[in-house]
């Protein structure tokens, strides 16, 4: 172990970082199981979600960032934490500002789904090749949710304006999805992670 005048060696942080992982599973795996289904009622009623999109994907953000901080700081010593900080706090802030101005228009709300997408692809790009120093089996899923969000923002401009009508439930379903099989990987793959 370092010394309290020298930096911790990779192997230091990444077994730090493993033990973190471990000791708090149970929570990403709750964490990862209610943004899933919260991604299943997202994509199986995309149409009642665009027509209520703001209440709707509101409320969506503001219970997946408060679940997400929740947990992130329950599990302090995870990788990404303020990564995970700043993603929860993003999503609550978004989800507040929905619901404050309800009669936003869905082409406004489309453009912060956007925005939100490609910080939000940003953020777990960055998380999982923190997961994947620690070798933490789970870094593949982290990566490849953020990539889904950043596809997600493209194919909204990608179609912009006709997308906004029906795409933004479907959308936000998708990205909490694999959001929430990159935490549930994440707490499966921690009982195999090496001492």
């Amino acid at each position: 172990m370092s010394s309290d005048n020298q930096l911790p060696t990779q192997a230091e942080i990444a077994e730090k970082t493993r033990e973190a992982i471990r000791n708090h599973r149970t929570l990403f795996l709750i964490q990862g199981i209610i943004m899933i289904i919260l991604g299943l009622v997202a994509v199986a009623i995309p149409q009642v979600a665009t027509i209520g999109v703001e209440l709707v994907v509101g409320w969506l953000f503001v219970i997946g960032g408060i679940v997400r901080l929740v947990a992130t700081f329950q599990s302090r010593g995870a990788p990404g934490f303020w990564w995970s900080v700043l993603t929860a706090i993003l999503a609550i802030v978004v989800g507040v500002i929905l619901l404050a101005n309800p009669v936003a228009g869905v082409l406004t709300l489309t453009m912060v789904l956007i925005a939100m997408f490609v910080i939000e692809g940003i953020f777990q790009i960055i998380a999982g090749f923190e997961y994947r120093k620690a070798e933490a089996g789970s870094w593949f899923w982290l990566i490849l949710s953020g990539v889904v969000d950043l596809v997600l923002a493209v194919l909204i401009i990608a179609g912009w304006p006709g997308t906004a009508a029906w795409a933004i439930g479907l959308l936000v379903g998708i990205n909490l999805l694999f959001a929430g099989i990159a935490l549930t990987m994440t707490a499966i793959a921690a009982k195999s992670m090496p001492d």
